[in-house]
This record gives structure tokens, C-alpha cells and sequence, in this order.
């Protein structure tokens, strides 16, 4: 595809969904975290507004922002009412409009895989939505998890009924949905949650219904390990987000969580893992780094969850990696707000080097050292880079240090 500049205009960025892909400039926030349901959210989010905007943000992913049984937002019931345990309709109106003025696009968490009914149905599950917009019966729900609707075309998300998208007028609805999300609200991105759940053709035909400007998606599968060894070939993990995205018609992104599983091991002394068979990155990023969103922890696999949690004293050199190299990085909330101005302000210099110096989501990349305690690479033709204890520095007095901190330094041109 080819590189276009960042002078995109808005309408042929809401016309045409893959615009803001073939950019390559984007560089999103997670602006939540598993416990922002607390703290007045939305209020507290517009406060930052101009810090998210000059720091270099261009997508701000906001927590589900519809009625939900559960106060994080993903149990979804009335998909129609904005208020939520994160503020009211007015809040999220107001911070969304302060978004749009600074030019940071307001992403929307789109939890279509399950919901929560609000009547006993079939078999005495709330598998019914009586009562509130978007009124199904039990033949919306897959027949797997109590409803009289077709099997489930993913993985099934337990406890919960989940949604029966073969159903004509459930994507309808959906579709109805997407499209008030975009037009009426003002949410411009779109991050689909727990995709491996339903047929990513369904995806495909959302994005396409709704154009959103930029959508990624959570497909999020096990890396594969032997007993509690992460195995150093991860093609096969790569291959199946590869494979989501690809029957999404491309449209989407993905989470590229083989990157995390990698790099978080690699920077406890195994920075070997860093580099595959072929020379290239090992994450999403070796084979398709437009559609490959990178990130060090999210609300799940970091925050008070820890599902998975990157080592909180090398997250500096995961940000040194992500900030620097193809893909599309994501920046976490906590990191950013939570742990200390020292961090936020190192984050930001990444960022600031990052656009000035035009990496992009497919800037070339040349694997310079891969050893246990140091990995370098040469990242365009403006870019060095190093993490990891072992000293190593750019041949060449061309080359200047433009940031460095705990086990980090970057050089440019």
C-alpha cells in the first residue's frame, strides 16, 4: 500500500476507513484503566484533554461508554443510554467535544459479543432485552449460552448471553447502533472487544456500515508456551491475529499482543527473542506492521486485573521499543498518569521523537543486536536505538543522543 502524507481532511478520512491506515501516524492512548469507573471519569478526562492533544496523541480509547450491568462497562444492557458509572450523557458530550477540538479522535469500546438481557426467557436465563432499545427475544442469542438463536461463530465469553450475529436483524441493529455512535455522539474510532467471539466478516460489514475512522480489534489468544517457557518461535500466535485481520477485509487493525508476550520476557535478560528466523521483529509488527497496534499493558493484562502484566521496573524499555518502531503504539493510562511525572514526561520525549523524525506504522527496520542484555536497531534512516544493560551506541558522528533513561537511549540524524 502505498505512503501517503499526513495531509488527510477529515471527510476523506469518514468516506474511506483504511485513510488513517495507510498514514501510518497514529499513536493512540488507552485513557482508562480497570478502576476508572471510580473517579468521576469523564470529568477527569477533560482535564487532560490539552496534555492527551500536546503530548501527540491521535486517538483517545475511551472505556465503554453505554448502560452496563457490570460498572466497568462490559456487560453491556440499554447499548442506547450514555449514562454510565464513568459520568452522564452531558459529561461524555462535553469531553467529547473538547477531544474533537484538539483533534484527538474520541475511540469508542464496542462490546458486541455478549449482553446482558433484562427478562427471564428461554430456559429462565435474562437471555430477553424487554423494555429497553433494541428489544430482542432468545433468537438473538446463541443456543451455546441459553438462547434460541444459531451457534456462535467464535469462542464463547461465559456467564453471559452472547449475541447470535448470523441473525439479519441483530446486524441491522447493530449496524443502527454503530451508526448513531458515529454520527450522533461523535465517536470517530471504533475498538472492537473480545473479537475473537464472533466471525470477523461481521466486523468487515460494521466498519463498512458505519466508517468509523480508524477500528482495531481485541483478538487476544494464548502465545504459545512450553509448560511456563514462552517458546521463541510465535509464527503461529502472529499468524492467527494476521488471519482475524485479514478477514476483517483489512478494515481493521489488531492488538499485536504476540509483541507483548515477547517483550515483556525479553527484557528480563532474553532480548534474543527480539529478532525471528528471518531477521525481523517477532510481533505482528515482522509481517504486517500497518494493521499491528502495539502496547505494554491495557486495562486487562495490567491495572488491578494483571492478567498479564509487563515488569513494572522495565516499562521504559517497552516504550523505548513500541515508541520507536513500526506499528501502531499505544500508550496506557496508568503509565502515563499514574507513575510519576518522570515517566509521563520520558513517554512524551518518545512521542515528540517519534513524529518529528516521521517513524511511521511501516518505516524500515534493521536489527542491529540481539543478545541476552541488549537489543539495537535502526529504525528509518533518522533512528538508532538501544535497550537492555549491554553498551552499544550508533557507528558514526552523524549520530546524536536525542533521549536516554533506565536501560534506554535513542540517537538521531
Amino acid at each position: 500500500m502505498g505512503y501517503l502524507s499526513s495531509g488527510l481532511d477529515d471527510n476523506s478520512q469518514q468516506t474511506d476507513p483504511v485513510a488513517v491506515i495507510r498514514n501510518g501516524k497514529e499513536i493512540l492512548l488507552q485513557a482508562f484503566n480497570w478502576e476508572s469507573q471510580k473517579h468521576d471519569w469523564w470529568r477527569n478526562l477533560e482535564r487532560k484533554v490539552t496534555d492527551i492533544a500536546n503530548s501527540g496523541f491521535t486517538s483517545a480509547w475511551l472505556p465503554p461508554a453505554c448502560n452496563s450491568f457490570s460498572p466497568e462497562g462490559y456487560l453491556p444492557q440499554n447499548l442506547y443510554s450514555l449514562n454510565s458509572s464513568y459520568g452522564s450523557e452531558h459529561l461524555l458530550r462535553a469531553l467529547l467535544n473538547k477531544l474533537k477540538q484538539h483533534k484527538v479522535r474520541p475511540m469508542a469500546d464496542i462490546v458486541i459479543n455478549h449482553r446482558v438481557g433484562t427478562t427471564q426467557g428461554h430456559g429462565g436465563m435474562y437471555n430477553r432485552y424487554d423494555g429497553i432499545p433494541l428489544s430482542w427475544d432468545e433468537k438473538a442469542v446463541t443456543f451455546c449460552t441459553g438462547g434460541l438463536g444459531n451457534k456462535s461463530t467464535g469462542d464463547n465469553f461465559h456467564g453471559v448471553p452472547n449475541i447470535d450475529h448470523t441473525q439479519d436483524f441483530v446486524r441491522k441493529d447493530i449496524i443502527g447502533w454503530l451508526r448513531w455512535l458515529r454520527q450522533n455522539v461523535g465517536f470517530q474510532d471504533f475498538r472492537f472487544d473480545f473479537a475473537r467471539g464472533y466471525s470477523p466478516k461481521y466486523v468487515k460489514e460494521y466498519i463498512e456500515n458505519s466508517k468509523p475512522v480508524f477500528s482495531v480489534g481485541e483478538y487476544w489468544d494464548s502465545c504459545n508456551y512450553n509448560g511456563h517457557y514462552l517458546e521463541y518461535n510465535q509464527d503461529s500466535h502472529r499468524q492467527r491475529i494476521i488471519n482475524w485481520i485479514d478477514a476483517t477485509g483489512q478494515l481493521a487493525a489488531a492488538f499485536d499482543f504476540t509483541t507483548k508476550g515477547i517483550l515483556q520476557e525479553a527484557v528480563k535478560g532474553e532480548f534474543w527473542r527480539m529478532r525471528d528466523s528471518h531477521g525481523k521483529p517477532p510481533g505482528v509488527i515482522g509481517w504486517w506492521p500497518s494493521r499491528a497496534v502495539t502496547f505494554i499493558d491495557n486495562h486487562d493484562t495490567g491495572s488491578t486485573q494483571a492478567h498479564w502484566p509487563f515488569p513494572a521496573n522495565h516499562i521504559m524499555e517497552g516504550y523505548a521499543y513500541i515508541l520507536t518502531h513500526p506499528g501502531i503504539p499505544t500508550v496506557f493510562y496508568d503509565h502515563f498518569y499514574d507513575w510519576g511525572q518522570s515517566i509521563h514526561d520520558q513517554i512524551a520525549k518518545l512521542i515528540d521523537i517519534r513524529r518529528r523524525q516521521g517513524i511511521h506504522s511501516r518505516s524500515p527496520i534493521t536489527i542491529l543486536e540481539a543478545q541476552p542484555n541488549l537489543y539495537a536497531a535502526r529504525i528509518g534512516e533518522k533512528i538508532c536505538m538501544k535497550i537492555g544493560d549491554g553498551s552499544w551506541c550508533p557507528a558514526g558522528r552523524e549520530w546524536t543522543l536525542a533521549t536516554s533513561g533506565h536501560r534506554y537511549a535513542i540517537w538521531q540524524k
